[in-house]
């Protein structure tokens, strides 16, 4: 007999999954405790094994499509049964919300709508990018009307609330309408472009999809995987010469090949992209080998001196002049997120001097024996991650009707990019060794730097710690990083006057204030950890133990 499998809840804060991997099709056998997919959720891309054995019968989402947490995910029986009764009573046991919005477009059309089904177009709609984003700001066109484009061909870059991500074409033929410049914003799921026959009307497409009258259905995006895994042959390799670089030093490549180099460790500035443009793909990571690559080529040498740049004087003295920039998705989220915990969040303050001269002796010594140089901001974060073990009401967050303590201790790192900030994320942080922090550290922040980072390095945090310190700032305040509910902003190491047993001494002063949300944390329990985090900090070998 037939059954609905559902989309399950794989994480507490998990509303729906998005399909990354089918390992099963329609009219594929399935036994209980196979692979059937890979779904990617709010936290991480995670593999969903069979209950049920039978036959595949219907499969509720295409790869790339996202489905509610108890929508239909499949529906598994024996071969060749009537399941169609199932999917009419499906709606009530949480169907997707696609399937619904195309059944009640259905039965609203009227004789009157526009009809699109002789149009040879489609739709290319901005897709979600990231889990808080709302709109796309468009970087760069690498297309414009009237040009061919291929599937897995480079379209655009967009840059979302969180990094610049390159959007590839699903789609085989024309360009025939873009739906905004460079520089500007599309909503998500708003028109990005239309992409089909030469010639086709798709202005009754874009004015049919606007009264909310029958577009063709795009297809569903082709997994990454399976694209670069077609014969090589359908698309030919560019010459090797060809730059994997954009002009601002990013290197081109795919988020398949991005990940395939960085677990077998291969550098991808020392791999030659056949892709489009020079973009490296799965098959260039799959045959690299160190030996075949070409020897690097000596610098040029900077011999002739580089002309003075002429000086330009304004053309009146004291000219009023300005320069306004559009704001970037990254400062849109930072102003709106901060913001709100500014003004939703009673915010207080605690202050407290720590006196650094044995850690910074206790540094000395473990930079002589670890493998990766440990700085003090390593310290800091161990040292916190000890604290909120013993302190676990600091590590909690504020849901409105009830308040979250996390027994995981999760810390975010803010990390200054161009744009912004970024907090990547170093998980587990109490379980790891100051080598093993300091070395994550750097993998992500240059990962930031390089808008590298993705979902599963900035979700989750509970703690987090904003440094200033190599900046020269000796003391500041930080606005709580939601959902934590406190945020630790650290200055400099500065030499001071102290009282050491009655007599006046010199001593490595370093001054932190903690940012509290008064909902949550109250002045007593913030004090207490501070004390604990003091005491691991002027005895460091207390967080070693």
């Amino acid at each position: 007999m037939a059954e609905i499998i559902k989309m399950p809840k794989m994480s507490d804060t998990m509303e729906e999954g998005v399909i990354a991997v089918w390992h099963k099709k329609v009219g594929d056998q399935v036994e209980s405790g196979e692979l059937m997919a890979e779904i990617e959720t709010d936290k991480a891309t995670m593999d969903y094994e069979s209950y049920n054995d039978g036959t595949v019968l219907y499969l509720g989402a295409e790869e790339g499509d996202a489905v509610k947490v108890d929508g239909i995910l499949a529906i598994v029986g024996e071969k060749g049964e009537d399941y169609k009764d199932l999917l009419e009573g499906g709606s009530a046991n949480g169907s997707t919300e696609q399937e619904e919005a195309t059944e009640a477009a259905a039965e609203e059309t009227s004789e009157e709508a526009i009809d699109t089904s002789g149009i040879n177009a489609e739709i290319v709609r901005m897709p979600k990018m990231s889990d808080t984003m709302e709109e796309g700001v468009i970087a760069a066109w690498h297309k414009k009307v009237g040009d061919k484009v291929e599937s897995g061909e480079l379209v655009a870059e967009v840059e979302t609330d969180k990094a610049t991500m390159e959007y590839e074409s699903y789609h085989d033929g024309t360009v025939l309408y873009i739906g905004a410049k460079e520089g500007e914003s599309i909503k998500v799921d708003g028109i990005l472009a239309v992409v089909g026959e030469e010639g086709a009307d798709y202005e009754a497409l874009i004015k049919a999809d606007q009264q909310g009258g029958s577009a063709p259905k795009a297809d569903a995006p082709a997994k990454e995987e399976a694209k670069e895994s077609a014969p090589a042959k359908e698309t030919p390799a560019p010459a090797a010469t060809a730059s994997n670089t954009t002009n601002n030093g990013r290197i081109k490549a795919s988020p398949l090949a991005k990940r395939l180099a960085e677990e077998k460790g291969i550098d991808l500035g020392q791999v030659s992209g056949s892709g489009d443009a020079g973009r490296i793909v799965k098959r260039d990571i799959e045959n690299f080998t160190p030996a075949a690559q070409p020897a690097a080529q000596p610098a040029a040498a900077s011999g002739s001196t580089a002309a003075a740049p002429a000086v330009e004087l304004p053309q009146i003295v004291a000219e009023e002049s300005f320069e306004e920039v559009k704001v970037s998705q990254m400062r849109k989220t930072i102003a709106k997120r901060l913001a709100e915990s500014k003004f939703t969040a009673p915010h207080f303050y605690l202050t407290m001097e720590i006196n650094m001269d044995k850690a910074i002796e206790a540094r000395k010594s473990m930079n002589e024996v670890s493998p990766v140089k440990i700085s003090f901001n390593d310290m800091v974060i161990k040292a916190v991650a000890a604290a909120l073990r013993k302190h676990p009401k600091v590590n909690s967050s504020w849901l409105g009707d009830k308040i979250r303590y996390n027994n995981h201790i999760h810390i975010g790192v803010a990390v200054a990019v161009d744009e912004g900030l970024l907090v990547p994320v170093v998980r587990f942080a109490d379980n790891k060794t100051l080598s093993h922090i300091s070395a994550e550290v750097k993998d992500l922040g240059a990962k930031a730097k390089n808008k590298e980072l993705q979902p599963k390095d900035w979700e989750g945090n509970t703690f987090t710690i904003s440094n200033l310190g190599m900046f020269g700032i000796e003391e500041f305040t930080a606005i709580v990083n939601p959902p934590d509910s406190c945020i630790l902003a650290v200055g400099g190491i500065k030499q001071t006057p102290i009282v050491k047993d009655g007599q006046m001494v010199i001593g490595n002063i370093m001054k932190v204030t903690m940012s509290c949300d008064h909902r949550v944390v109250d002045g007593a329990i913030g004090s207490a950890f501070l004390q604990t985090f003091k005491q691991y900090l002027e005895d460091p070998i207390r967080i070693l133990v």
